[in-house]
């Protein structure tokens, strides 16, 4: 097969994944996604495979993970870990506080769509892509002198995904197409123009799979001959063809399924009839409205050079040296393209693989691990302007905060509700894995801390108001559950862990009191449930029981080695792995923002030595997370050379997919997020223009990010320094905007704005809800 079918130029494919032959394997593989849809698109010659997923299927069923052994379990968990007798608690709490079962239900893929093509002979122009813009994914080649193209797009609008075929040549379309699952399923034939997959996710864990699914493929052919009989559907002689793929589960919450067993094959058929009764070109633009509608919104441009013309995969392979820098460009779009691909409001929140999954028990599950990754996922959702993409991780909240509010009182004794370490369609709150990992109380209270972020974002207090009861919730498990030191009557978390690292050898050697990163996080939910709380003239009792638990929780310490301890007490010297994947007592630096250069000086410096201690390598999604970390030390340079670590073959995939390895997609929204904190910052009370833009990327711009306060900025920059900047005000708030110590100018409509400057590099100045204030170095 001929493969030289490069473009004539680099800007042919600028916001383009391309590649000159089909995939061999799934992570070569190109996604396409509606949030709730799900479909890796092969593009081969003799046959397409499209591995198919939907949100909803996953093993077994409602399930309530909770020990019944946990509360009586809990005080003697909790004396032999002040006592320090690490494994003896571990014991304890691996028998009386995990879940039962100990490990949650996994992710599955729903199965594939095989299309046969006949004929052979030599392939020519082969060219596959994903138009990241448009949302469509499409292959085009030549066989016995025919032109043979096929796109595939995942409407969000009509909730289908579809694949046209064409061809140059009248009557040249033929194949035949069947539906296959590694899952318990039998295909059919239920219509002449429709084939059929029914199944039944799995049992897992000994909870029965009660989740039925279905799914189901239509044809609509331009010219030819179509027809299906046991579960093939074969069209021959076509001029075009608009295949129509849906599929759906009985799933109906958390709580439960549907039991008519009906309901999966009326889900799945109801938008197939809506979408046949379109032409495919109604069908293409109103999915391309609707993505374009969220993708538009954000454009980074960075320098094309020739190396922008190279294969996807060559360009990834060959981004050390320095002659690639439109690849973050790219590797940015994608991240904001998988997003809105995999999370929309009403679906499934995104999870350890976003929406794609070809396995029936894929890696860790394929679970929501929110310890780091489901938190990671969302970073991108508010500065990257795809608002709309965070609703998902909402819909979870609800969810976790009934399910949780059982876990607390089962386990704790306390209101309020609370999740630990993961979670799972089923929503469980139990800790569960093992206590190594699994005793984190606070996987909850991170999540619910969306809540306040998106009000900071947006000033939306209607939605504030309404997410709430949520958040406070959160706080109340941690009033009634915190307990007093009896050396320092600090109050603590206990049992606690760091995530996924040892304080001591020897297996119960993660668990402890108050470490850094609880104290961090929970510092930050006592403030954001006070002021929410006083912003909307509710449970003055929580706000002051809030803050005063606050003032009690152990303060950030800087230990022997000038680092961050991750623990009250200096243990890192002796962890038994420094260069652990996790920087958990960082959260402070990023996502919070307890620690920031001009506040907090000397813990700035400490966070600085941590992640020196700790070094750059790591895990997919570590180096997303220290991408993030090294761009609010505001050191650009570091923080691009951990993308530039990513972006390599072992980290990255030949479709970009993120690489732990295996894939998980954190690690891509992660990325996603660290290159929006290069060139926007704003959780220090300011926005802060170009605050760590990597010397690598001298020149460039971007429109669209959002910053707090409610402002969406847009950037020029050259030689390093900022040439311009835009800031369109949502909230009509007045702001604080720091440079480089450039002397700015603001103007709006034209007209120059009163404008203070209480130290160099820093303007303030009132906004009007709707103007644009425009900033331009004098």
């Amino acid at each position: 097969m001929s493969t030289d079918h490069r473009p004539a130029n680099p800007a042919s494919g600028e916001l383009r994944l391309w590649y000159p032959r089909p995939a061999a394997e799934w992570l070569q593989a190109l996604p396409v996604g509606n949030g709730r849809l799900g479909a890796m698109v092969f593009g081969g010659t003799d046959g397409e495979r499209l591995q198919l997923n939907e949100d909803t299927l996953w093993a077994g069923g409602p399930h309530d993970y909770d020990n019944p052994r946990a509360l009586a379990s809990l005080p003697e968990v909790r004396r032999l870990v002040f006592e320090e007798r690490w494994d003896e608690a571990q014991a304890l709490a691996d028998s009386g506080l995990m879940g039962v079962p100990v490990e949650q239900l996994q992710y599955q893929t729903a199965g594939d769509l095989h299309l046969s093509f006949p004929g052979d002979g030599e392939t020519t122009g082969y060219r596959r892509e994903l138009d990241l813009a448009t949302a469509v994914a499409s292959v085009e080649y030549t066989r016995g002198g025919v032109r043979h193209r096929r796109e595939v797009f995942a409407s969000a609008p009509d909730q289908v995904i579809v694949v046209r075929l064409t061809a140059d040549a009248p009557g040249a379309v033929s194949f035949t197409a069947r539906l296959d699952s590694p899952l318990r399923s039998a295909s059919h034939s239920p219509a002449p123009h429709t084939i059929a997959l029914d199944g039944t996710g799995d049992d897992a864990r000994g909870i029965a799979g009660v989740l039925r699914f279905r799914c189901l493929v239509r044809a609509v052919a331009e010219g030819g001959a179509v027809r299906s009989a046991d579960g093939e559907l074969r069209v021959e002689g076509a001029d075009a063809v608009t295949l129509l793929v849906s599929a759906a589960t009985n799933h109906r919450d958390w709580r439960g399924v549907e039991e008519d067993p009906g309901a999966a094959a009326r889900r799945a058929a109801a938008p197939v009839d809506a979408a046949a009764t379109r032409p495919c070109a109604e069908l293409r633009a109103r999915h391309i409205r609707d993505h374009s509608a969220l993708f538009d919104r954000v454009r980074l441009e960075l320098p094309l050079t020739p190396a922008a013309a190279l294969p996807t995969d060559e360009r990834v392979a060959r981004f050390a040296r320095g002659e690639d820098p439109h690849l973050v460009a790219l590797y940015f779009a994608y991240g904001r393209y998988l997003l809105i691909a995999c999370s929309r409001p009403g679906t499934q929140p995104a999870n350890l693989q976003g929406l794609w999954n070809d396995l029936t028990d894929p890696p860790w599950g394929g679970k929501y691990t929110i310890n780091i990754n489901t938190e990671m996922n969302y970073w991108p959702a508010a500065p990257a302007n795809l608002l709309e993409c965070w609703e998902p991780l909402f819909g979870l909240l609800e969810d976790l905060a009934s399910a949780g509010a059982r876990t607390a009182r089962a386990m704790y004794g306390a209101r309020g509700w609370v999740a630990h370490h993961n979670t799972d369609l089923w929503r469980g709150t139990a800790p569960v894995d093992g206590a190594f990992w699994g005793m984190w109380p606070t996987g909850g209270a991170w999540l619910a801390l969306s809540i306040w972020e998106h009000h900071r974002f947006t000033g939306d207090e209607e939605k504030l108001r309404e997410r709430y009861p949520v958040l406070a919730g959160a706080a109340r498990f941690f009033l009634d559950s915190l307990v007093e030191d009896p050396r320092t009557r600090e109050l603590v978390s206990c049992p606690s862990i760091s995530p996924e690292n040892a304080h001591h050898p020897g297996p119960g050697g993660s668990l402890c009191a108050g470490p850094a990163m609880d104290n961090q996080i929970l510092r930050d939910l006592f403030e954001a449930t006070a002021a929410s709380a006083e912003l909307l003239g509710v449970d003055e009792e929580l706000a002051k029981g809030a803050r005063a638990a606050r003032e009690r929780l152990a303060p950030p310490r800087i230990g022997e080695l000038g680092q961050l301890q991750e623990w009250r007490e200096d243990w890192d010297a002796i962890a038994p792995e420094r260069g652990h994947r996790h920087v958990s007592h960082l959260y402070a630096l990023h996502p919070g923002g307890l620690i920031t250069r001009r506040g907090t000086p000397e813990l700035f410096e400490a966070a600085r030595t941590t992640l020196e201690l700790r070094g750059d390598a790591g895990t997919g999604w570590s180096l997303g997370w220290k991408i993030n970390f090294w761009a609010r030390l505001e050191d650009g340079a570091r923080s691009h050379k951990l993308l530039t670590d990513q972006l390599t073959p072992e980290r990255t995939a030949p479709n970009l997919f993120d690489l732990h390895p295996p894939f998980q997609i954190d690690g891509n929204f992660g990325a996603t997020a660290g290159i929006c904190e290069w060139l926007v910052q704003s959780h220090a009370g300011e926005v802060h223009l170009l605050p760590a833009l990597p010397p690598a990327l001298p020149e460039g711009s971007v429109r669209g990010l959002l910053a707090r306060g409610g402002f969406e900025v847009g950037l020029t920059w050259r030689g390093g320094g900022l040439t311009g900047a835009e800031l369109l005000s949502r909230a009509g708030r007045r702001v604080r905007v720091r440079t480089a110590g450039e002397v700015v100018a603001v103007s709006c409509e034209g007209r120059p704005v009163e404008a203070v400057r209480p130290e160099g590099g820093v303007v303030e100045f009132e906004t009007i809800p709707g103007r644009v204030y425009r900033l331009s170095p004098a």
